[in-house]
């Protein structure tokens, strides 16, 4: 045990280790809080005194919630080192949450929000106060769970930050490999003699890197073999980067460097909200200081994204979810083009189904009209224009997993099982997706279905009132003489009416025909759709991958406790290789659930979708016409009651005439 005079800490509850200090989990002596405090080893003295006091100097002027607070400054009872007492922070640091094989390919897109909001927020406070961080990582982000059960992340370590206005350049060297800007690195890293000074901006190319590595789950810069172990190439890739590339990758030993400029297909953020972010990233990861964004430009630009308000749009014709970022204050026009960009589907051409009803958007009003929407209740987009169904675009977890060793290898195992596991928390992510994309199908085509019936229930009474009113003219045989026209003519006159009515009704009543058989096919396209919905609803594909990830998951643990140790004894060692048996039976069964069950499944629901998607565009089509002909002859009606009208006066069905 150790102590402070209010605090005290077991040295088991180890929170963290560094050069200069550790951490630990304490707690007051009166209240029983829990804090963490930072306890300076030996070599931290030897730093200049200056380096030394200025952690604290630096936390003692900060004050914001997405900044660990420093509560005191004490030193330990026997040894008299000094020790920050800090906020301890439950739920370990950002680089944990990514360590977690359910996050292997980055955080969900709200969580990703919620970081990029409280380091845009922590960052612009240290700005504000003239700090500059030196060592932002996800190591140094933690996180706290709210009250609510919200997440907060909070900049820490300071040990490496100074004061430093925007215009000041500081030539020490701090930081962390993966995350330093390229000059620091070839300094710190490679030893090459450089007298290049170092700007405020600095930070902004390790939140590229943080920013990166939260929303795929990987570092944007790999060389072979990794950035710890081949350094030279690491340097060469940050260097050598193109102007907007946003990730460079070596993938055999020697081999040439490839560039992307856009986020991997792994990625769990929408295209909607990559589309903001992909810029932002390829502006702070400059390696020219002069050609970076400064921070006025990044915490506008993140500061737009964040004040963004996000709609969910499913297209019926594409089947393919879509996230809209727009600002709350922006016009309907605005969403409809930025609808536009994401399907191309031309803002004429889009018409809107919500909860079951047309949903009419008008251009003019502002974007707080449309309805609130959530990515399993969307609105959902059907384009006049008829295309193949794209769906959603997704990468075979099979790619990613890798295959364990065959000699027993406590730390190789480990990683082995990690990825294995990361790729069926991928699997099962996109099983559910598959699912959810399935039933958003089947949901908008039977939403589309009974709009259709409405207008064929429509369109029938109409034709029905029509042919109501014929019937009662054609049955009409009085008739009066008109002052000067010859009652012969006139005779022949009425005849050709009749048969101008007789044919009318004629059309129309093969219209009503037609329309009635519409209805048929309407509704056994509904009773199709309905059935399939029941079968979606009983899938228990999702169950069977979670239950082998469940099973995954406890070889898992037993892995990550024994690469901890310094060897298994022979029985120990038996049951781990027979546990790897295991753990690779387990994953091919979820990887056979997830081909044979759930992409087959969903890849036949998109030639089935497609189809009725056909049907669909070809029954509004058809109405459309009928509309048009009932319309037509609807007219022509009128018209001839009107001449009729000059001969026999008032005529039975007048009435109907004008519906």
């Amino acid at each position: 045990m150790q102590s402070t005079v209010n605090y005290l800490w077991h040295t088991d509850d180890l929170l963290g280790q560094g050069a200069t200090a550790s951490v630990y989990k304490a707690r007051n002596k009166k209240s029983g809080e829990l804090v963490a405090v930072k306890v300076f080893n030996v070599a931290s003295y030897l730093r200049p005194r200056e380096v030394q006091v200025r952690e604290f100097e630096v936390l003692r002027k900060l004050s914001h919630q997405n900044i660990v607070k420093l509560f005191a400054v004490e030193e330990t009872g026997c040894g008299r080192q000094k020790v920050l007492v800090m906020e301890y922070c439950a739920s370990g640091s950002l680089l944990s949450v990514l360590e977690s094989p359910e996050n292997a390919f980055g955080l969900p897109e709200d969580e990703f929000l919620v970081v990029l909001r409280c380091v845009v927020a922590g960052m612009n406070h240290l700005r504000e106060n003239g700090v500059v961080h030196r060592d932002i990582k996800p190591g140094n982000i933690m996180r706290l769970v709210g009250e609510e059960g919200q997440s907060i992340y909070k900049l820490t370590d300071f040990g490496a930050a100074r004061e430093l206005d925007d215009d000041e350049k500081f030539l020490s060297v701090y930081g962390t490999e993966e995350y330093l800007h390229p000059d620091m690195y070839e300094r710190a890293v490679l030893r090459k003699p450089q007298q290049k000074a170092f700007g405020v901006t600095v930070d902004l190319w390790s939140i590229g890197v943080t920013l990166y590595h939260a929303a795929t789950g990987s570092l944007p810069f790999i060389p072979f073999g990794g950035p710890r172990r081949n350094k030279e190439i690491m340097h060469r890739i940050t260097t050598e980067k193109p102007p907007g590339a946003i990730a460079g990758t070596q993938r055999r030993e020697n081999g040439p460097l490839e560039w992307s400029y856009t986020l991997p297909v792994t990625c769990r953020l929408s295209k909607g909200l990559q589309s903001q972010l992909v810029p932002i990233l390829a502006n702070i990861l400059e390696v020219e200081q002069a050609k970076c964004w400064g921070f006025d430009q990044f915490f506008a630009e993140t500061s737009d994204i964040l004040q963004r308000v996000v709609f969910h749009v499913f297209s019926l014709s594409q089947a393919v979810l879509h996230h809209v970022y727009i600002h709350a204050h922006n016009t309907i026009a605005i969403f409809l083009e930025a609808v536009y960009e994401q399907t191309n589907v031309a803002p004429r051409h889009q018409e809107y189904l919500f909860e079951g009803h047309l949903c009419v958007l008008e251009p003019s009003l502002s974007a707080q009209h449309i309805a609130h929407t959530t990515a399993s209740s969307p609105l959902t987009l059907f384009s006049m224009a008829s295309e193949t169904p794209k769906g959603l675009a997704f990468r075979d977890p099979a790619l990613d997993v890798p295959k364990f060793v065959p000699k027993v290898d406590l730390q190789a195992d480990y990683n082995t099982a990690k990825a294995v596991l990361g790729a069926g928390y991928q699997a099962l992510r996109l099983a559910g997706a598959l699912l959810d994309g399935q039933e958003l199908m089947l949901r908008g085509l039977h939403w589309a279905a009974e709009v259709l019936q409405t207008t064929c229930r429509r369109t029938l009474e109409v034709t029905r009132t029509a042919l109501l009113f014929l019937s009662s003219s054609l049955g009409t045989e009085r008739f009066s003489s008109v002052a000067g026209v010859p009652e012969v003519q006139e005779l022949q006159e009425v005849a050709e009416l009749r048969s101008r009515l007789r044919t009318l009704a004629e059309v129309l009543s093969k219209c009503s025909q037609n329309i009635t058989e519409t209805q048929a096919g309407l509704s056994s396209l509904s009773s199709e759709l309905a059935k399939s919905r029941d079968q979606v609803h009983e899938d228990r594909s999702n169950q069977q991958i979670q239950c082998c990830l469940d099973k995954m998951n406890l070889i898992y643990k037993q892995f990550k406790k024994s690469r901890l140790r310094p060897g298994l004894g022979y029985n120990e060692e038996q049951i781990h290789k027979l546990d790897k048996v295991n753990f690779s039976h387990l994953a091919k069964r979820l990887l056979q659930v997830f081909q044979e069950e759930c992409v087959q499944k969903y890849q036949a629901s998109l030639v089935t979708h497609g189809k009725r998607m056909r049907v669909v565009h070809d029954t509004r089509n058809h109405l459309r016409l009928v509309g048009c002909s009932v319309a037509a002859c609807n007219t022509e009606a009128q018209g001839a009651q009107e001449s009729l009208g000059k001969h026999g006066g008032a005529l039975p069905g007048d009435e109907a005439a004008g519906v």
